[in-house]
């Protein structure tokens, strides 16, 4: 296929992410990156036919300046590309599916104890409207274990407090319904209950972006989305204050969650549902953690070991 071809066709690929497969704008971004460097790479080759040893010849010259797994997942946002080229017809095979993506360690993910997780949330000021709402999106986050982009993306419509449930939408549009406990519905109608622009919070009707019905649970103080970066931010000012050394991301919460979960004797399967995970190996990696923490029980409590 001539790269000239590829070029024309990426802004085609973008789109079809977007709208058609509805992944996330954090996720179109990173192929877009990918693709727009590797079209980038192109333009700079004499040769305008792009094979499988024009991208190998292409890995190779971004090899030593990116992590195994930057690589890896810039094989696959190629293969991707190629796959979706060959689905609708504009190439009559995918150059990119010889290509091996590179091995990575596979690192267990960074997550708090209970007491950490406790002293954190028991540790945020809920004194303004603001600090509220910071709390709020926090407990809401360890009490079902949804994303933190999930979270930011929820209306005042999704959450349902007599049913203590709430109507997520995760990766590709699917919905799901997670429960919360008592502490976070306490937390959530405390939040409610706050007059908004008592600390320069949001006016009733100020967002003038979303629509009737899709008012964001979690507003900006212009009335707009609460930012993912935002709420980083956020975490990372409390981490400090509460004195926490962990560097721990948004992530590491719902991490924790899962963590938590099957360490209290919830079933894999189970946890899979609440996390929206579409296949359970993505799961498993929370039965590692729970393996050290036996490990380490049976050192202390077995007699003969």
């Amino acid at each position: 296929m001539k790269k000239e071809e590829l070029m024309a066709l990426a802004g085609e690929f973008y789109s079809h992410l977007e709208k058609e497969k509805g992944a996330s704008p954090h996720t179109v971004r990173a192929y877009r990156g990918d693709i727009d460097d590797f079209l980038a790479y192109l333009k700079t080759q004499p040769d305008r036919n792009v094979d499988h040893r024009t991208i190998r010849t292409y890995m190779v010259s971004v090899y030593k300046g990116l992590k195994k797994s930057s690589l890896a997942r810039r094989v696959s946002s190629i293969k991707a590309f190629f796959r979706f080229l060959q689905k609708r017809g504009y190439s009559e095979e995918n150059p990119a599916q010889v290509i091996k993506n590179p091995r990575i360690e596979k690192h267990l993910p960074k997550f708090y104890t209970v007491d950490e997780m406790f002293h954190f949330l028991d540790s945020l000021p809920d004194d303004s409207w603001l600090h509220a709402r910071n709390r709020a999106v926090f407990e809401l986050i360890y009490s079902t274990g949804m994303r933190a982009s999930e979270a930011l993306g929820l209306n005042r419509q999704d959450v349902h407090l007599e049913g203590l449930w709430v109507l997520v939408r995760g990766k590709g549009g699917k919905e799901r319904i997670l429960p919360f406990g008592e502490k976070a519905l306490g937390v959530l109608q405390h939040y409610l209950s706050m007059k908004p622009g008592r600390d320069k919070g949001p006016e009733p009707g100020r967002d003038k972006g979303s629509e009737p019905g899709r008012e964001p649970l979690f507003p900006n103080a212009r009335g707009g989305r609460l930012s993912y970066r935002g709420l980083l931010k956020v975490m990372k000012k409390h981490q400090i204050r509460a004195g926490l050394l962990k560097d721990l991301a948004l992530h590491g919460i719902r991490h924790s969650f899962a963590t938590h979960m099957l360490g209290g004797g919830a079933d894999l399967r189970s946890i899979q549902e609440l996390l929206g995970h579409s296949k359970l190996s993505t799961t498993q990696k929370y039965t590692h953690i729970s393996m050290e923490k036996i490990m380490e029980i049976y050192d202390k409590a077995h007699p003969r070991r």
